[in-house]
């Protein structure tokens, strides 16, 4: 049972972090948010 959980949870993991890299809005948004806290840093 715990396993099955665990796959579905997995699924579910792996189907969001699809849709994130392949949304190019999500993408430039994250790209800047690091961007600048690089930036900031140094």
């Amino acid at each position: 049972m715990e396993y099955a959980i665990g796959t579905i949870a997995a699924a579910a993991f792996g189907a969001v972090l699809y849709g994130v890299v392949t949304g190019d809005s999500i993408v430039n948004a994250l790209t800047q948010i690091i961007d600048k806290a690089l930036n900031t840093s140094v």
